[in-house]
C-alpha cells in the first residue's frame, strides 16, 4: 500500500469515523497515496483492523480509541498521532450518527448526541490539531457535511441541524486559517452504501432493499459507494486542489441539483 510516488506521499492524516463506511475508505485511499494514517473510531477493534490492513498491505497506520465529543479524546488522538509520525497534515473529520426522527419524536439525548458527534466533534479535533498543523507550515482539513446539510430531509432534524452548522462552520474556519495555509472544505455526500444507510433503514422501521431502492431516485439513478466519496475527499486534500478553500463540493449523484 506504501506508494512512493502517491499524491500525499510524506503526509500525516488523521480520520475520525474510520473504522468503516467512508471513513474507512478514505483512510485506505490516503494510505495507498503515500500518507501515514491515524484510524480513529469510537470502535477500536473495527479501528484496528483498518490499521492492520494498511501496515499489511506496506503502509503506515496506527489504530486509535476515541469519542470525538470528548475534547481530551481528540487531543490525545491528535498527540498520538504525532508521537506515532511527528506531526499532522491531514485532517478529515467524517465521524458522525443519525438518528432518525422529527422535532417532535426527537428526545433531548438522542439531540445532544448527534450534535456531539457531528458538530462538536468537528470543532474538538480541529482545535486540537491546528496548532500543529500551523507548526508545520499549513495543512488541509475536509469536514463531512451532507446533501442534508444543504437542503432539508424529513425526520431527521437533528442530523439536518448539525450537518447545516458542519457546512458553515466549514466557511468561517476557512476564512479563519487562509492566512496560516490551511485550507478547510466541506464534502457533501448523498445517500452512501454505509453501515449508517442501513442502519437507517431499521431505525424507521423499513425493509433495506425497500428504502435503498428510494434512496437511488436521484439523476444518477443509484447511491454512492464509500469510495467514490473518498475520491473526492483524496482531492480537497491534494496539491491538486491547492486554490480550493470554503468551498462545500456536493458527491451525490446529482440529488441537490434540483
Amino acid at each position: 500500500m506504501s506508494n512512493d510516488r502517491g499524491i500525499l506521499q510524506g503526509k500525516v492524516a488523521l480520520v475520525t469515523g474510520g473504522a468503516s463506511g467512508i471513513g474507512r475508505a478514505t483512510a485506505l485511499l490516503f494510505a495507498r497515496e503515500g500518507a501515514a494514517v491515524a484510524v480513529v473510531d469510537l470502535d477500536g477493534r473495527g479501528a484496528e483492523a483498518v490499521a492492520q490492513a494498511i501496515v499489511a498491505a506496506g503502509g503506515q497506520a496506527v489504530a486509535i480509541s476515541a469519542d470525538v465529543s470528548q475534547p481530551e479524546d481528540c487531543a490525545r488522538a491528535v498527540q498520538e498521532t504525532v508521537t506515532a509520525f511527528g506531526g499532522l497534515d491531514i485532517l478529515f473529520n467524517n465521524a458522525g450518527i443519525v438518528r432518525r426522527a422529527s422535532v417532535m419524536e426527537s428526545s433531548v439525548e438522542d439531540w445532544d448526541r448527534v450534535i456531539a458527534v457531528n458538530l462538536r466533534s468537528v470543532f474538538l479535533m480541529s482545535r486540537a490539531a491546528l496548532p500543529v498543523m500551523i507548526a508545520r507550515g499549513g495543512g488541509a482539513i475536509v469536514n463531512t457535511g451532507s446533501g442534508w446539510g444543504l437542503k432539508g430531509g424529513r425526520q431527521a432534524a437533528a442530523y439536518c441541524a448539525s450537518k447545516g452548522a458542519v457546512v458553515n462552520l466549514t466557511r468561517a474556519m476557512a476564512l479563519d486559517h487562509g492566512a496560516q495555509n490551511i485550507r478547510v472544505n466541506c464534502v457533501c455526500p448523498g445517500d452512501t452504501d454505509t453501515p449508517m444507510l442501513r442502519h437507517e433503514a431499521r431505525q424507521l422501521g423499513q425493509p433495506e432493499e425497500r428504502f435503498l431502492a428510494e434512496a437511488a431516485e436521484r439523476p444518477l439513478g443509484r447511491i454512492g459507494t464509500p469510495e467514490e466519496i473518498a475520491r473526492a475527499v483524496l482531492f480537497l486534500v491534494s496539491d491538486a486542489a491547492s486554490f480550493v478553500t470554503g468551498a462545500v463540493l456536493a458527491v451525490d449523484g446529482g440529488g441537490v441539483a434540483g
